[in-house]
């Protein structure tokens, strides 16, 4: 019987296998989608888009025409003064100040101590970790309502009502963006990083500095992306602490255009927005740096 020893693929080999494959099917290469696929692309971005068109269409159309049936299906000539009007009335310029520091300060403070807290609960063994990782876990199930009425009481006792810290300082944890890191870390950052570091004298600390926060980045844009506008569109809470007239926010601003014994639908759609172009301007600038660094996380080797 007489057995066959297939030799060992060299390099050259293995590039002329790979040079015969179609261009697509590379590594690196580009993918491109048929009609059918841009066709359902084109659908998804329509539909996605046509919220944001009908707020700007509304806000550049007056209170009587938005009642009227059919409604308006294209831009009117009130958009400018519209937002002029909601600018002022809801005294926007504070608004957007307040809520610039409580999402930007919930935002860096979440990323930052669920980055640890996940490096934590991934990379290192200690008594108790799967029970409390249990318990970070379940905290998400707890509807956030329950808390209202105790949290409420602490913010009074502390008289912090009508203050910016009333609103930041319960949102800087976030049980998801724990769980979010861990489960990132434990397939991004292998344990010989981890102990090849130890070995060269770094302590848990710089660990966490050096090794874990560079590995981390392309999660951290992620979530701080997620934090901040999941903060800046926070309503019920601020709406409880906060008034129009002393610190408000972007959306307890907005609640308090259009009032009167019928609301001018114009002035609300111009205040919302206004309140969203600011989260469009952050994704514009930042977007690509995000997407980027997803891409690249997910590339080993």
């Amino acid at each position: 019987m007489t057995t066959t020893v297939t030799p060992p693929e060299t390099p050259i080999v293995k590039e002329q296998k790979r040079s015969r494959l179609p261009k697509s099917a590379r590594a690196g290469g580009t993918l491109h989608g048929g009609p059918i696929a841009y066709a359902v692309l084109a659908v998804f971005m329509i539909v996605s888009l046509f919220p944001l068109v009908w707020t700007a269409i509304a806000a550049s159309r007056d209170n009587q025409r938005l009642a009227e049936n059919p409604p308006p299906f294209w831009f009117g000539s009130n958009l400018f003064k519209n937002l002029e009007i909601a600018w002022k009335d809801a005294n926007l310029g504070e608004a957007f100040l307040n809520t610039t520091i409580v999402a930007g300060t919930s935002a860096v403070t979440i990323v930052v101590l669920s980055t640890i807290a996940g490096f934590a609960f991934a990379k290192l063994r200690f008594k108790g970790r799967n029970a409390l990782m249990l318990v970070v876990i379940g905290t998400m199930m707890i509807p956030p309502q329950l808390s209202i009425i105790p949290l409420y009481m602490m913010v009074a006792k502390l008289d912090w009502t009508d203050q910016l810290q009333a609103v930041i300082f319960p949102s800087l944890v976030s049980a998801f963006g724990v769980f979010f890191m861990r489960q990132y870390l434990l397939q991004a950052l292998p344990d010989e990083v981890i102990e090849a570091a130890r070995v060269d004298g770094a302590g848990s600390w710089r660990v966490v500095w050096h090794v874990v926060f560079p590995a981390a980045r392309p999660a951290m844009a992620v979530l701080g992306m997620l934090m901040f506008v999941q903060a800046w569109n926070d309503f019920l809470w601020p709406f409880l602490v906060l008034t129009q007239t002393g610190n408000p926010t972007v959306q307890v601003a907005v609640a308090g255009l259009g009032r009167g014994y019928t609301p001018d639908q114009s002035l609300i759609m111009a205040g919302a927005l206004l309140g969203t172009l600011p989260l469009l301007l952050v994704f514009a600038i930042f977007g690509k740096q995000i997407v980027g660094g997803i891409m690249q996380g997910a590339v080993k080797g």
